[in-house]
């Protein structure tokens, strides 16, 4: 514990403080003095200058020139030597200098040693190597270099010689001795240009030579620098050790790296293995024992000129441990100009005077900071909540730009006495209030208050665009800078018609043709915007295929060839056309309309009115759309009454079958919604409009601007989400009208403003409910013993928790429980969508990979597995969720709600992140089917229910009849969590699974899948295209020569059994052809007489001789993948399973079977999963194996109806996903020690979810705690308290849906946007979306109707006009639905089941 708290306060608080320099006691001395002298030199340059030259220009030269230049000299330096050790040479050499000074100061002998005492030591450095075991590295080994050390050096440098070495000193006769010695001191790696490229032995004299004369030279060479040797001796070696240490080097001399480049650390046990086999040769000495062993070192070529470098003795991992590595040249070249930005910026306020006294050397060392943090930075300086990525070295030298060019342009404008606006409601700009941003630098920094750079990115240009130009939530960084880019563009073009109608007054009488146009182009583009997703992606990749066709098609044949195609993304182009159609009609006419209604001038004339009905209306509307009919159907109506008041048709069924019924009430509110949104709010804003620019045209002012402004953001949310509009409509005529009437400017200023502040207040109301949930003393919930010591000390701190409630409400930020107890602090601001991080899904597996990918492995729990269902289930609200939200079956909603749809065995989070006209995008959180013992009482919690309550304080008086008792209603008030509804119907999997060892228990029931595996493997051959090509292939004829003769036997023991082989013939123990014909001859006749062109079928037919021989490789592969042991169930199932998934070991007896990989892909490999399924159905259709006739037609129906594969190949995700009814598995599970086999059985029905709504600030709120305890506190207990269940807030649910690391969720859903139009029962309401062929057609049925009416009056025959222009009709209109009808009759003359009828009319839908 101690250690963990000195660490986080060295890594955390104090790298925050400094910008990321910190004393590391794992890197070396000279890695931290570098940072140490770095920091010093970053932070007393600006001080030094600025108190020893004047303000002027010249020292802000000076200054700004030697930081360039010093950036320029490090970067430049940096990425010299990544691309060195990318791609330079590396050229190991023998060290022998220690060994050498050892020996001088042992005998004071001459240096001119004696050769054999050196050899000697040479011969003994391999053996003491190759005899000892290689001890794996430690992760501390792997991390960083020993801190001992003067300078660093990689263990990877000490590395025993390579495997050519070790052959040529392996002693292989009585001279190898002689010829080792001769070897072992040449270099080990020569990747010079100029080396030779071979050596033979007759240049072994030449090579002694060489070899002697560079040890010599080396010898005199570290003689000279012995002195400096123990500080920075050779770039980072360590110091010669004593014998003492011989023990650890030769540990550390074992370890062999992959990549001299790399400087890897793994060690080839092949090598190891090899190299242990030398033969211990005898020691020359003693005093040869105890001498230091020669080192290697690893040195790089730079290459200065052509034709001459410079060897450089440093590695990677070091270098990366000194300075960050930029991977381009951009990088490097956008770290030196924000350097220069920086410095420049900052010693201009310096030279302005705006810092005195101790504040110069304040803002000096934030300064040092930033400049710092671009050289090295460690994610807890920039922000330690959110992890590292390429934008985390700009961060802190980001805002600190930011904040100093607000500071000096302030300045700037401050001095100017003309200034138009020097106040904001009466709030006078001072820039010395500004300055106190930077004062606060390192504190804002150490408590996480500054997000990273592109997060504060996305969320200062989601919240302009969300509450001055009315947009969505943004997605990404490309989704903000692209809403905010076409909500300026539709504002200028806007400000533009304004501003001209405007520049003249104008009468009651009379509204300028240029003013309506503005207010018809003011509604065409808030429509239009309001309709458009804030993620271009769908709309480019929507123009790409209409304007780059063939492109398209390549990318798709790439699909094809991968069989992975994605419905989604066609399915989303084709409803993104839909809605660009639908705006091209519903846009013209509604500019024709606006354009009308302002140019008749009836707001004006009928001024005082209209307004009055208009608000009357829409306070009307709003409170009967969004608060009586919600609460009436809400499952507890205003938390009193114990059942809905409006209750929909599925409410009394146990187990719903079919869609959801349309009541009558969801009728009425899909008209109220339509009405508001398209007539009641535009009629509105239309009129103060009209009113407000006739009193701007008498007075010219800024107001035009802001009058644009306002009715953009207005129109554009109520076309989006006017829930809340009709309370934000009531508080702005009574505060402006009652409260405050001379703070009003105008309505339509009024109404923008109170709808900012109304929104903030609501916020407000959420947190503060939140917290007193949270706190509540009679339901506390205390997860560890600081929990309960923290609770008392949440009372002294309220006072400063209501601040931080007011100011997290104003900027849009988290309050997080710290600890997850009571005492709350402030997090960072965060954009709606709130995880920075983009999940996606690998199409090429069906599981969910995040931004840290698990890895699947054959033998694993079933929580990656189950994944697909949470996957499905996000399809399905794909095409439901935009239209039952605009049914109001989940209640109001706005953009960051979150609810939790819970099942029998489903939970998922939903995040709804962006809300907008006829679409929303969310993000959906499957948690674990069995979850933890906190989630389980959480989940009792939100599904028991309240009704049968009588309590009343200590007593049970009862309730009265349909209500609620008062301790019910009481603590359903105390819930951050509300229950919307109980029968929310969806498609999905129900899953059923039988334990596969219960079934195949016994010897009987194994025969029986046997039996049923080789008549698959018939079935499938006899129905393969391809028979009649294996059946005159001569390769495979002459290979199965041995399969046609009579006396064949097959007696291998660990494969064909008695116990299981049906044909099994008992006293010549083995099977025979003769045998496998008396059992399985009739079922091939059968299957050879249903082909469309029959063949041979008798005994001696190559047919039988095919059928036999992959009826014995079959079961072959079966013996080897069980590991020879088929008796054993176990081994049985083990081997199952592996054929199960198609992979087959082929023993060499059948490598025939090669001649055509089908013969196992097409027959053997579906014949293991089809019996599979046979043999589960013999437990309830016993007569399936009885008749041929009644197998064969099974095995037909399951081959169309059903999808049986491993849950690892992609068919299954994409049967899943293609809404298959039934599929059928094989799963492996490893659970708690169990090693069990299951069969899984899906179905596709409709699953009943409750929908839960929880208080959006609870989830941001534990969320952004589960950030700052994880990963800055570094909290890595599993039972911590944070996570501990909290059913008043459900605590564990949240926490457990974070992303990961922090949290398991089983499923994180990539964005995904629900549009309306792929609602079923919504078109039926109003007729689908308008478009030109909508309405071609509906001319066209009016039309032929009329002509029907005429030819009724003239007194024409109604039979002939029946088959004319009715046949014409329905012809052209319901060709299709014919179509739908012959496959279905067809279908149900081979059907078996109604399940298999409701299949496949399911199946033939897409036609309708």
């Amino acid at each position: 514990m101690g250690s963990q708290v000195v660490q986080t306060l060295r890594q955390g608080v104090w790298a925050s403080l400094t910008g990321g320099w910190y004393h590391d006691p794992d890197q070396n001395k000279f890695n931290n003095s570098c940072h140490l002298y770095l920091w010093i030199f970053l932070l007393m340059l600006p001080l030094s200058l600025h108190l020893a030259l004047p303000p002027t220009t010249m020292a802000l030269s000076i200054y700004c020139s030697a930081i360039t230049a010093f950036f320029i000299l490090i970067k430049v330096a940096n990425y010299r030597l990544h691309v060195l050790f990318d791609e330079g040479e590396a050229v190991i050499r023998s060290s022998l200098s220690d060994l050498s000074k050892a020996q001088d100061k042992k005998s004071n002998a001459s240096d001119a040693c004696s050769a054999g005492q050196v050899l000697s030591t040479a011969e003994q450095r391999p053996l003491a190597v190759g005899l000892q075991p290689s001890p794996e590295p430690s992760p501390d080994d792997l991390s960083s270099p020993n801190p001992d050390q003067a300078a660093p050096l990689l263990q990877a440098q000490q590395r025993p010689p390579s495997q050519a070495e070790r052959e040529e000193v392996r002693p292989a006769s009585s001279s190898g001795t002689a010829n080792m010695e001769e070897d072992i001191f040449e270099p080990t790696v020569k990747r010079i240009e100029d080396s030779e490229s071979s050596h033979t032995r007759s240049d072994q004299t030449e090579k002694q030579k060489s070899s002697d004369n560079d040890s010599e030279k080396e010898q005199r060479e570290d003689e000279e620098k012995e002195a400096s040797d123990q500080d920075t001796a050779d770039e980072g070696l360590p110091p010669s050790k004593g014998s003492g240490d011989e023990s650890e080097e030769e540990n550390q001399v074992q370890k062999d790296p992959s990549d001299a480049n790399n400087n890897s650390l793994q060690s080839s046990q092949h090598d190891d293995d090899e190299f242990v086999d030398i033969p211990e040769l005898p020691l020359q000495s003693s005093e040869a024992s105890t001498q230091e062993k020669p080192k290697q070192k690893i040195y790089y070529k730079l290459r200065l000129f052509p034709g001459k470098w410079i060897n450089i003795l440093y590695d990677r991992l070091t270098l990366m441990a000194l300075l960050d590595r930029n991977h381009d040249v951009r990088e490097n070249l956008v770290a030196v100009f924000m350097a220069f930005l920086v410095s420049f910026l900052g010693f201009v306020l310096l030279n302005h005077g705006c810092f005195k006294d101790f504040w110069v050397f304040q803002f000096c060392l934030v300064i040092a900071s930033c400049h710092y943090s671009l050289l090295k930075v460690h994610h807890h300086c920039v922000n330690h909540l959110q992890g590292h990525n390429q934008l985390v070295a700009y961060s802190r030298a980001a805002y600190f730009c930011i904040f100093c060019t607000l500071i000096w342009v302030l300045e700037q404008l401050l001095i100017i006495k003309d200034l138009p606006i020097s106040n904001m409601y009466g709030v006078t700009i001072v820039c010395h209030d500004a300055l106190s941003f930077t004062y606060c630098f390192p504190v804002t920094f150490l408590v996480g208050l500054f997000p990273q750079i592109n997060t504060f990115t996305i969320y200062l240009l989601e919240q302009i665009d969300m509450h001055f130009f009315g947009g969505t939530a943004a997605t990404s960084l490309v989704s903000a800078v692209y809403s905010i880019l076409r909500s300026l563009l539709a504002l200028s073009l806007l400000y533009g018609f304004c501003f001209g109608a405007l520049k003249e007054p104008w009468d009651e009488q009379h509204t300028p043709a240029l003013f309506s146009g503005f207010c018809g182009l003011l509604v065409v583009f808030s429509y239009h915007l309001s309709r458009q997703s804030s993620d271009p992606t769908v709309l480019m990749s929507l123009i790409k295929s209409k304007l780059m066709p063939t492109l398209v098609d390549s990318e798709e044949e790439e699909e094809e060839d991968t069989d992975i195609k994605d419905p989604l993304p066609e399915k989303l182009q084709n409803s993104m056309k839909d809605i660009l159609l639908s705006d091209l009609v519903v846009c013209s006419v509604a500019y024709i309309l606006t354009f009308a209604i302002t140019a008749s001038t009836v707001f004006l004339s009928l001024k005082p009115f209209v307004t009055i009905v208009l608000y009357a209306l829409a306070g009307t509307v709003g409170f009967v759309t969004h608060y009586l009919i919600p609460q009436l159907r809400k499952h507890h109506p205003w938390l009193w009454i114990s059942h809905p008041v409006l209750k929909t048709k599925e409410y009394y069924q146990f187990e719903p079958r079919e869609d959801a019924v349309l009541m009558w009430f969801e009728r009425l509110y899909v008209g109220l919604l339509c009405f508001e949104k398209y007539v009641v709010y535009p009629a509105i804003i239309l009129s103060a409009l009209t009113n407000d620019g006739f009193a701007l045209s008498h007075r010219k002012n800024c107001d035009v601007f802001l009058t644009t402004v306002a009715g953009l953001k207005l129109l554009r949310s109520s076309f989006c989400d006017p829930s809340f509009h009709f309370l934000t409509l009531l508080f702005t005529l009574v505060f402006f009208h009652f409260d405050c009437p001379r703070a009003s400017e105008s309505f339509l200023l009024d109404f923008f403003i109170m709808s900012i502040i109304f929104h903030k207040m609501r916020e407000l109301l959420l947190k503060l409910h939140f917290i007193l949930v949270y706190i509540a003393p009679w339901q506390i919930a205390w997860g560890s013993a600081f929990h309960a010591f923290a609770q008392p000390f949440a009372v002294p701190h309220s006072a400063m928790l209501l601040l931080q409630t007011l100011l997290t409400t104003v900027f849009y930020t988290p309050l997080a429980p710290f600890l997850g107890s009571a005492i709350f602090i402030s997090s960072y601001p965060r954009p709606i969508k709130f995880w920075e991080q983009k999940t996606v899904v690998d199409l090429s597996f069906g599981y969910f990979y995040s931004f840290t990918s698990t890895s699947m492995s054959p033998g694993c729990d079933d929580n990656n597995l189950n994944s697909i269902f949470y996957e499905y289930l996000t399809r399905s609200l794909q095409h439901s969720l935009c239209g039952d939200l605009l049914l109001g079956r989940w209640g109001n909603c706005s953009a960051g709600d979150c609810f939790i749809l819970a099942s029998d065995y489903l939970n998922a989070l939903v995040h709804l992140i962006e809300i907008g006209n006829g679409l929303v995008t969310f993000q959906l959180r499957g948690l674990e089917f069995r979850g933890t013992y906190c989630q389980q009482r959480e989940v009792e919690a939100i599904t028991e229910g309240v009704e049968e309550d009588d309590a009343c304080c200590c007593c049970e008086p009862g309730h009265l009849p349909h209500m609620l008792s008062c301790n019910a209603a009481f603590n359903l008030r105390w819930l951050a969590w509300e229950v919307m509804a109980t029968k929310y119907l969806l498609e999905g999997y129900s899953i059923s699974e039988n334990n596969a060892a219960t079934m195949l228990q016994v010897y009987d029931l194994r025969k029986l899948l046997i039996t049923y595996y080789l008549k698959s493997i018939i079935y499938y051959l006899a129905h393969s295209p391809k028979l009649p090509t294996w059946l005159k292939d001569e390769s495979i004829q002459e290979a199965l020569q041995s399969y046609t003769k009579w006396h064949h036997i097959e007696r291998d023991p660990q494969v064909f059994s008695v116990k299981i082989d049906e044909d099994y013939v008992h006293c010549l123990q083995g099977v025979t052809r003769a045998s496998f014909c008396n059992v399985y001859l009739e079922w091939i006749q059968y299957c050879s007489g249903k082909m469309e062109n029959p063949v041979d079928c008798d005994e001696d037919s190559p047919l039988v001789t095919l059928s036999y021989a992959l009826s014995v490789l079959g079961r072959r592969s079966l013996g080897t993948a069980s590991h020879n042991m088929s008796n054993s169930l176990e081994s049985f199932l083990y081997g199952f399973n592996t054929l199960f998934k198609g992979d087959f070991r082929i023993a060499t007896k059948d490598e025939w079977v090669f001649a055509d990989l089908d013969l196992l892909q097409k027959v053997v490999a579906p014949a293991v999963r089809m019996s599979l399924k046979l043999h589960q159905d013999h437990f309830t259709c016993l007569e399936e194996t009885e008749e041929a006739s009644i197998l064969y037609e099974a095995i037909t129906n399951y081959r169309s109806s059903l999808v049986i594969c491993h849950e690892s190949d992609p068919a299954w995700r994409k049967a899943v996903l293609s809404s298959r009814d039934t599929l059928l598995t094989l799963r492996h599970m490893i659970d708690d020690g169990t090693d069990e086999y299951k069969i899984i059985m899906l179905y596709k029905r409709h699953l009943s979810f409750k929908v839960i709504k929880i208080n959006k600030e609870c989830v941001r709120g534990l969320w952004a705690g589960q950030q700052q305890e994880l990963v800055f506190l570094r909290n890595r207990n599993p039972e911590r308290g944070s996570i501990q269940n909290s059913k008043q807030a459900l605590r564990n649910m949240v926490n457990s849906s974070c992303d990961q690391p922090l949290g398991y969720p089983m499923y994180v859903s990539p964005l995904t946007t629900s549009f309306a139009g792929t609602h079923r029962t919504l078109s039926s309401i109003g007729g689908g979306a308008l478009s030109l062929d909508a309405i071609r057609t509906w001319f066209c049925s009016k039309w032929l109707r009329l002509v029907m009416c005429m030819y009724c009056n003239s007194g024409v025959n109604m039979e002939d006009v029946d088959c004319g222009a009715g046949g014409s009709l329905s012809v052209s209109h319901n060709r299709p639905s014919s179509v739908t009808s012959n496959s279905l009759s067809l279908y149900q003359n081979r059907a078996r089941s109604s399940h298999s009828r409701r299949h496949h009319n399911s199946g033939t839908s897409p036609h309708n």
